[in-house]
């Protein structure tokens, strides 16, 4: 599994997890030492993320008390801006002959995305809001 956050200006370090991530261990690898120090260095943000199921734990739910988070619906991809980082990542991933070298590669690709690719898709966020509610929460053009 990788694992990144995205900002207008700026984005977390990528991670890389291996095994199965629980909700104790999202708090303990990912939340604690990378989520919070983020969040507290962009004052008024606002966290977004999924509903799989070690987002929705109570562990972590527990944890994000202390940081403003935006209610999400259980089906969303066309509305949430890193899915679509994720996207542009996979189309530009080489091939790769280990589990090492795919890890290497997709830090790689993470570290040099333009800022600006984030931007765009961040601001494109009231259209596909409204594409979405155009469709009825149905699949859009995004």
């Amino acid at each position: 599994m990788v694992w990144g956050t995205i900002a207008y200006d700026s984005r977390s370090t990528s991670i890389v997890m291996r095994g199965t991530l629980t909700g104790q261990r999202y708090v303990d690898d990912i939340l604690r030492p990378h989520v919070g120090p983020f969040l507290n260095g962009l004052p008024g943000a606002i966290f977004q993320q999924d509903n799989a199921r070690p987002h929705t734990a109570r562990v972590a739910q527990d944890f994000l008390r202390h940081f403003q988070t935006l209610p999400w619906t259980t089906r969303s991809p066309d509305l949430s801006p890193v899915e679509h980082v994720w996207e542009q990542l996979k189309r530009q991933m080489p091939s790769c002959h280990s589990v090492h070298d795919l890890e290497l590669a997709v830090q790689d690709l993470w570290a040099h995305l333009p800022q600006d690719n984030i931007r765009c898709l961040i601001n494109s966020m009231p259209d596909r809001v409204a594409a979405c509610i155009a469709a009825g929460g149905g699949p859009t053009r995004y």
